[in-house]
């Protein structure tokens, strides 16, 4: 079975939306519910992925009918309203608890890995490898003390922003079609924060931040550009997705871009439904692959946090998608590299151990 490391779910949010019944979803009692659990991660040969801390922004009536609207484009989401740090710093905190748990509760069949050699280690023993990831920076104050003690607690990946504005910059909105050059980029405590990430080899995530955050990671240098969800704009124009330029700045970087499987941001129409087939998979990954090289894509599938398409379902697709990827084309050496091999060589040169 061909192994997968995968650059983003969202399983830390089901479990603290239902904490009663966590035991339940992670070991496999809930099956037709979500993309993912431990068991369907296994049998389908998941060997790694980045697991997302994320606080969500309070839904409301008017929130949810605009949502609803990305499925029928043109659309144009509002950024949400910054969050207070206390909040997201005791749910950041809290999350990471669950991460823990999982590890105990699991048997041995799913391991935390705060570096490199702990995720080989966990694939060659068969369990499942965990990075802990922070999908928004509002945990963290502009000190950035906050960052040190959730590195210490096994922190290893870290994107700035999710789709509002923090103290450290500005995300991105859910535009369709747009670009994604909407607002102003880091702050000076959002440059500070990168620089100490590069110190503590945190992986930064671009993959949230609007053009102009991106540049000014990019300007910064010190280690690799990383997306680990993100698509590509020539194919879908939405204003989540990488335009030619900035991936050029990837490639040119010896960074990575994880395929993210949201239907939104694969089809060229940008329509949130999920009767799509596999065509806006395989020509995202051409395309991706055009212009990054073999060696810099791989999977960012965005389960448990987005609508995949119908032919995928859930994590018990991703043998399909390989048969597929056969299909068209794709040797069985470029299929273990976009499967895992180009996560593990991009974390090796981000990590460094």
């Amino acid at each position: 079975m061909i192994r997968v490391i995968d650059g983003h779910n969202d399983l830390l949010s089901r479990l603290m939306a239902e904490p009663h019944r966590r035991a339940e979803i992670w070991l496999g009692g809930a099956p037709d519910e979500g993309h993912l659990d431990l068991p369907r991660m296994r049998a389908a040969g998941l060997a790694g992925g980045f697991f997302a801390i994320w606080h969500p922004s309070p839904e409301t009536a008017e929130t949810a009918a605009l949502r609803a609207g990305m499925a029928d484009p043109p659309y144009a989401l509002p950024l949400p309203d910054p969050l207070p740090m206390a909040p997201a710093q005791a749910e950041a905190l809290q999350a990471l608890g669950h991460l823990m748990w999982m590890e105990r509760a699991s048997g041995g069949g799913f391991r935390l890995c705060r570096s490199l050699a702990d995720l080989r280690a966990a694939m060659d023993a068969g369990a499942v490898g965990g990075i802990a990831h922070l999908e928004g920076a509002e945990a963290i104050g502009p000190d950035l003390d906050a960052l040190h003690v959730l590195h210490a607690a096994g922190l290893r990946s870290l994107g700035p922003v999710w789709s509002r504005p923090t103290v450290f910059g500005h995300g991105v909105p859910f535009r369709f079609p747009a670009g994604p050059d909407t607002g102003p980029g880091l702050t000076e405590a959002g440059r500070r924060l990168v620089a100490e990430c590069q110190a503590l080899r945190i992986l930064v995530d671009v993959s949230h931040l609007n053009e102009q955050g991106f540049w000014d990671v990019a300007r910064m240098g010190g280690a690799p550009l990383v997306a680990t969800h993100s698509n590509a704009h020539a194919v879908c124009a939405s204003t989540r997705n990488l335009t030619d330029r900035q991936l050029d700045a990837i490639r040119d970087s010896d960074g990575m871009v994880g395929l993210n499987f949201g239907v939104a941001f694969l089809r060229p129409d940008g329509r949130k439904r999920a009767d799509c087939g596999w065509d806006p998979v395989l020509r995202q990954l051409d395309h991706l692959i055009a212009r990054l090289g073999e060696g810099r894509v791989g999977l960012g599938s965005d389960f448990d946090g987005t609508l995949v398409p119908d032919v995928l379902g859930d994590v018990t697709g991703l043998p399909r998608l390989f048969e597929v990827l056969a299909a068209h084309g794709y040797d069985a050496a470029l299929i273990d590299r976009l499967a895992h091999g180009n996560w593990l060589a991009a974390l090796g040169r981000v990590w460094g151990c």
